[in-house]
């Protein structure tokens, strides 16, 4: 019988799949930053993102791309115990 005590929040790896697709497609409204929570690089995206008319979405895309590419073991290290937001 498992506890209420023992719930441990998933590694952001597990995140990996869905932040890597939420920023191929929606890169230009930065979801993929939100969703990982590093809202203060979401909010600039996500401004980027429209004053240049989703041209800035190239970034969310090339990050979509970079999150897959990267081993579980590799993204956590870089994504959630260095927290690097950007590339």
């Amino acid at each position: 019988m498992e506890t209420q005590g023992n719930y441990n929040p998933p590694y952001k790896s597990e995140k990996k799949v869905v932040a890597g697709i939420l920023g191929i497609l929606l890169g230009t409204f930065a979801i993929h930053k939100f969703y990982l929570g590093y809202t203060k690089a979401g909010i600039i995206q996500l401004v980027l993102g429209l004053v240049t008319c989703g041209i800035a979405g190239i970034v969310g895309l090339i990050e979509g791309i970079i999150y897959l590419t990267k081993s579980d073991e590799e993204f956590d290290r870089t994504y959630v115990q260095n927290q690097k937001e950007w590339f």
